[in-house]
């Protein structure tokens, strides 16, 4: 009972651990386990135990697992984790993430399936079987470990944009990769790559497709019509996840991950109102099982295993697939592409292996070498030592790396704005129409696919959740523009938001009572000292075009302001200078005002300026 009650401690304080100083979970995760573990039972404790024993051993008495009992847990734990990250794979999103994002997780894929595998057959001599499951293993990046790395590298947005979705794109896909190398090496006898091994094959393919594709329909259809209560719908969905991969398992060995990753992708692209919901849930539960997960197999790894890879090849191996197959990968997929060389160093540099990884290694190895095959005890360490290697190496050095290879934003212009209504819709075009990055997020979908239609990059979020953050498609966000009808929403938003994205300015709408009583100033932040949002959205209404209106000087600007502030039907927004850079009018200094000149506009939202004024 200690033992599990700690598990579940040192998990959740590893997880913390990461939040905090803002590096990948699996990093302290893992390193827990190997203290518990081999580490204790080396160094630590005189008798030779570990602290934590994940498989009962009937000569100490001791152990949380009987049996296979570790093995089921920690396949059913993947299937789960897999399930939550075929959710997150969108049709959509891989048809316009572009070519080289498209050639990475396919012919960079391939260039790391192939050369890994290569390099571990002549460094360790291990057989070709083996090699292939390993270099299967490494081809998968992960989300979990390159989120907390890029969160905090202000970086372009081409690149943070390829690493974030590769990552995402990439897992489900080595998963699948790794379990069909797998089940090739696990067929019975010495029958390779023969007619029985294909038939196993086929039936892998068939019954995880089929179990996956069905249940998910099945599923989704209970969901929408009402049959299961909303109270119900995340332990259903549990339930249905567990059915589904214990029954493909039945039918045909080892494809209940494939049913579990393909159902995820079916569910995840369907039309399913509570699909935000059920990402929330099989989220948490994921960092949970994850948290249990690595210490477990990290103990579970015996010191004589850690000192297989005492050797040279090791390092060799290591460095082969930071500075050789990594990068390789990269510039093939990149070729012709619009990155630069630079980029293209920096992506080949960021690189961690994560969690999927390293949890269906320690599962595949295990099995393998409880079958007696020859050189499976290497698949774990081996995949450990890249997993932790790489998490650790990118974590330490992707900051300095972007600097030097000239990818780190010295200053952010992008600009967010909150709410999605058809005033934010227009500014937002302006803004991009002038070479911006724009960004709308609103909890109105409605608002949201109006965006979209008008090709705005939009987002449904929710701004009281911690999603927003975590987006690193944002680092290039400087400029936060909080436009909501709500004066509470938009005071919230730049309180919390402002920090992280309104590093260059934070601005938002003055309620009515606010104005009403001139109770703001300049420094309040406001991005109009005149209008709220109703005002706004009056003039929108009548005349939804934004103009702007040539300044030659100081005193005409001030003259063409006063007359703009005087018509209920025109609202001052900027001013664009000569140089191109546009400024939140409330905002605007003495420096800026100096540099009005012949060039400079005034830009107004509303009824067009008579030539007469």
């Amino acid at each position: 009972m200690v033992e599990l009650a700690g598990i579940i401690i040192l998990g959740i304080l590893a997880q913390w651990v990461a939040w905090k100083f803002k590096i990948p979970a699996i990093l302290p995760l893992i390193l827990i386990g190997l203290l518990v573990g081999p580490i204790a039972a080396e160094f630590i404790n005189a008798d030779g135990t570990k602290w934590i024993e994940p498989i009962w051993d009937e000569t100490q008495k001791k152990g949380l697992f009987p049996g296979e009992g570790l093995f089921y847990f920690v396949s059913l734990a993947i299937s789960i984790i897999l399930f939550e990250g075929g959710l997150t794979l969108k049709r959509s999103e891989i048809k316009n993430v572009g070519p080289v994002i498209t050639k990475l997780i396919t012919v960079g894929a391939a260039v790391t399936f192939f050369g890994a595998a290569v390099l571990a057959h002549y460094l360790f001599g291990l057989s070709w079987d083996l090699c292939f499951l390993f270099s299967g293993l490494i081809i998968v990046t992960g989300p979990t470990v390159i989120t907390p790395i890029l969160r905090n590298i202000p970086l372009k947005r081409d690149v943070s944009t390829v690493l974030k979705w590769e990552g995402i794109l990439i897992d489900p896909i080595g998963a699948l990769v790794a379990v069909l190398v797998f089940e090739f090496i696990s067929v019975e006898g010495e029958v390779g790559f023969t007619k029985t091994a294909l038939i196993e094959f086929g039936k892998i393919i068939l019954f995880g497709t089929t179990f996956g594709f069905t249940f998910a329909h099945a599923l989704v259809f209970a969901i929408n019509k009402k049959f299961i209560p909303h109270y119900l719908l995340n332990v259903v969905s549990l339930s249905v996840v567990l059915l589904v991969f214990i029954e493909s398992e039945i039918f045909a060995h080892e494809s209940g991950l494939l049913a579990v990753v393909v159902m995820g992708m079916v569910i995840g692209n369907s039309k399913l109102d509570n699909i935000k919901e059920l990402l929330y849930f099989k989220e948490s539960l994921s960092v949970l099982l994850i948290s249990i997960l690595f210490i477990l197999l990290a103990a579970n790894i015996n010191y004589q295993d850690l000192m297989l890879l005492y050797r040279w090849e090791t390092l060799a191996l290591f460095l082969a697939v930071v500075l050789f197959i990594r990068p390789l990968a990269v510039f093939v997929s990149a070729q012709g592409s619009t990155l630069k060389t630079n980029e293209k160093m920096f992506i080949s540099w960021v690189g961690p292996r994560g969690i999927v990884a390293a949890g269906i290694a320690s599962l595949f190895g295990s099995k393998l070498r409880a079958a007696g095959v020859e050189g499976a005890e290497y698949i774990t360490p081996l995949v450990f030592m890249i997993v932790l290697g790489t998490v650790l190496l990118n974590a330490t050095t992707a900051r300095l790396f972007a600097r030097v290879s000239g990818v780190f934003l010295s200053k952010s212009e992008g600009i967010l704005i909150i709410g999605a209504s058809r005033v934010s819709r227009i500014v937002a075009q302006y803004l991009i129409d002038n070479g911006r990055h724009v960004v709308l997020v609103d909890s109105n979908q409605s608002n949201v696919n109006e965006a979209q239609k008008m090709g705005i990059e939009a987002h449904t979020e929710n701004i009281y959740s911690e999603t927003l953050k975590d987006n690193v498609e944002f680092n290039d966000i400087g400029y936060l523009l909080a436009l909501t009808g709500n004066a509470d929403i938009n005071r919230y938003a730049v309180e919390k938001f402002g920090a992280q994205f309104g590093e260059n300015g934070s601005f938002r709408l003055a309620s009515k009572t606010e104005l009403e009583n001139s109770s703001i100033s300049t420094e309040d932040g406001v991005f109009t000292m005149s209008d709220d949002f109703n005002n706004l959205m009056e003039v929108t209404e009548e005349y939804p075009e934004i103009h702007e209106f040539a300044v030659k000087d100081l005193d005409t600007y001030h003259n063409t302001l006063e007359i703009i502030k005087s018509d209920k039907d025109q609202i001052p927004l900027f001013l664009k200078t000569s140089k191109g850079e546009i400024h939140i009018i409330p905002s605007l200094d003495d420096d800026v005002e100096k540099e009005i000149d012949a060039k400079s506009v005034l830009v107004y939202l509303g009824k067009k300026i008579e030539a007469s004024n």
